[in-house]
């Protein structure tokens, strides 16, 4: 791999799930002209991170979803806006990342994130997400919203949710989920299930061309990406699912959270984003004629919103600056 790697060990909280082995590396990442790439070590996960734009420049995290990995940026990081540090790291266990010493409880893999953040040195971003990493990033920015200048999230639901709000849509959950969190390893790692049901069915506006399919679905036949994938919903469902109706969300959130969302999505329906549920002081919904996969889908039009937001937070980040500054 290109780049200088960096590695910085913190110390590992207690979890009941030991630490599986690291796995040896069986593949390189795809390439992307210009980028940096690291392994980081934070609260006991070896993170790849993939880096594009001046080393000083204002940060920004990138967090993808499920099934897929850093990858999903590439446009991004191969031509990132001016002034920018675009920060894409394999979450736990995905793509070329080691594998957490938890289940994959996505306020674990929010606590990962922030200590990623730490370890690169970075007090505040501005923050983008899709899937499973707009909620990773969602719980991040209610954990610490002193860290965060701005979200721009895509085609995730948002946390303010009720049996209301979520049991109409139910059944798409239950179209996949079950099975992926069941049989997860085997499905992925010895059937065709990633790349002919979910990167090829449903709607035409749902699928991605088949070469980046087979970027993201042949790092699933990695063991560590099975399990972790696997995990991902398993937790979901038998433990988040049913807190979150015991226990909905109520904080509120200031930041600016600016959501596009590819009309066109099986798995996740716009109402469960809706603005009007959103319990947020400054958040707008941006209908966009694409699939789930909006990244891959309209690179241009993510990256134009990232500007906007990166325009309209610039003096937020700037009085954060300087409020650092004078408590220092």
């Amino acid at each position: 791999m290109s780049g200088t790697a960096r590695v910085r060990r913190a110390s590992m909280p207690p979890y009941s799930r030991p630490m599986a082995p690291q796995r040896p590396t069986t593949s390189e990442p795809p390439a992307i002209a210009g980028v940096r790439r690291s392994f980081v070590v934070a609260r006991g996960v070896r993170f790849h991170v993939t880096e594009a734009g001046p080393a000083d420049g204002r940060p920004v995290i990138a967090l993808h979803g499920w099934p897929q990995h850093h990858w999903v940026y590439r446009d991004l990081l191969a031509d990132p806006p001016e002034g920018l540090r675009i920060i894409a790291p394999d979450l736990p266990g995905y793509g070329w990342s080691g594998p957490p010493p938890h289940r994959w409880a996505k306020d674990d893999v929010a606590a990962d994130v922030l200590a990623l953040m730490d370890a690169l040195g970075i007090d505040r971003t501005l923050l983008v997400g899709h899937d499973w990493g707009g909620f990773v990033g969602y719980r991040m920015l209610l954990a610490a919203p002193a860290r965060f200048d701005g979200y721009l999230v895509c085609n995730m639901a948002h946390p303010w949710q009720s049996p209301r709000t979520t049991l109409p849509h139910f059944w798409r959950l239950l179209a996949y989920q079950p099975f992926v969190a069941s049989a997860g390893v085997a499905l992925h790692r010895r059937t065709p299930y990633l790349k002919r049901m979910i990167f090829a069915a449903g709607p035409k506006q749902h699928r991605i061309e088949p070469a980046a399919a087979r970027i993201y679905a042949d790092r699933f036949r990695d063991p560590v990406c099975a399990r972790a994938a696997t995990d991902t919903y398993r937790t979901f469902l038998l433990r988040e699912l049913p807190s979150a109706v015991k226990h909905p969300e109520q904080r509120r959130t200031t930041i600016p959270i600016r959501v596009l969302f590819g009309m066109h999505d099986f798995a996740v329906h716009p109402s469960l984003a809706s603005p009007r549920t959103a319990m947020a002081d400054d958040y707008t919904f941006e209908a966009v004629d694409a699939g789930h996969f909006v990244i891959d889908e309209r690179p241009d039009l993510v990256r134009a919103r990232l500007i906007e937001l990166a325009q309209s937070t610039g003096s937020r980040g700037a009085r954060a600056a300087d409020d650092a500054e004078v408590v220092d």
